[in-house]
């Protein structure tokens, strides 16, 4: 598979070394609009892209992609209140989207096992609140996989209506706390709490090494599943019914 990377950041980087590995080849790397006058060509010699560029710029490149109707992943977070918007283009352009707010295959696990433990929790008597730690030159907060995680517990807590990045004692709030350490790479934390005792269900990456393995194998199966896609319609985990 030849592939363009849009954002050779961090997370770029680590998805040239996961895609090697895998025995891909890189055709293009894309971090500015100067990049797309120049490389165009290469871009479209390639059988998807994989974008981990900023808030800024993604909706750009999935245009662009879409326009060239070139698959796309989208790491980046930051834009999914254009969700509905990119999946009209993406029928419009008959093009292929999958987006995830993180593409690692623990993170996902750590999803299903969330949603699985919010069913269970769902009418007890204890408070589930959100704590994120990432390196300090993140530039969202909270997090993506924060939100989502957020996103999935108030889908099911019946008195969860909403999430705020931040603490407080509002019990139709689902708190968040950002916090922005060193080299942190991700740590995402999930409790509940009533008086009597708490909960735990805790996530951490080691490395940048599973998003950008989890990104390249998104790319294989996008080309085998054309249309708009979310990481869960990848990692369709067949969890127990509650």
């Amino acid at each position: 598979m030849k592939i363009a990377i849009l954002g050779y950041g961090k997370m770029g980087e680590q998805v040239e070394i996961a895609a090697k590995t895998l025995h891909h080849e890189i055709v293009a790397y894309i971090d500015s609009e100067e990049d797309w006058n120049k490389n165009s060509a290469l871009v479209q010699t390639a059988d998807a892209a994989i974008e981990f560029s900023t808030p800024q710029t993604v909706l750009d490149n999935i245009n662009k992609c879409l326009q060239l109707h070139l698959p796309i992943v989208v790491g980046t977070t930051g834009w999914y209140e254009h969700i509905d918007d990119i999946r009209q283009q993406c029928q419009q352009w008959q093009g292929s989207v999958l987006y995830a707010s993180n593409f690692s295959l623990g993170v996902n696990l750590f999803f299903a096992l969330n949603a699985a433990l919010a069913h269970i929790m769902n009418g007890y008597n204890y408070d589930v609140s959100i704590e994120e730690i990432h390196h300090i030159n993140k530039k969202d907060a909270p997090s993506g996989t924060a939100i989502t995680l957020a996103n999935d517990i108030i889908s099911v807590i019946d008195n969860k209506k909403t999430w705020i990045n931040e603490m407080n004692d509002n019990p139709q709030e689902l708190s968040i706390k950002s916090q922005r350490l060193n080299n942190n790479v991700g740590t995402h934390i999930v409790t509940y709490q009533s008086d009597m005792d708490a909960i735990e269900i805790k996530h951490t990456a080691f490395n940048r090494k599973g998003f950008a393995m989890g990104a390249v194998k998104g790319a294989e199966w996008l080309l085998q599943h054309p249309g708009f896609h979310s990481i869960k319609d990848m990692f369709n985990f067949n969890t127990p019914a509650i």
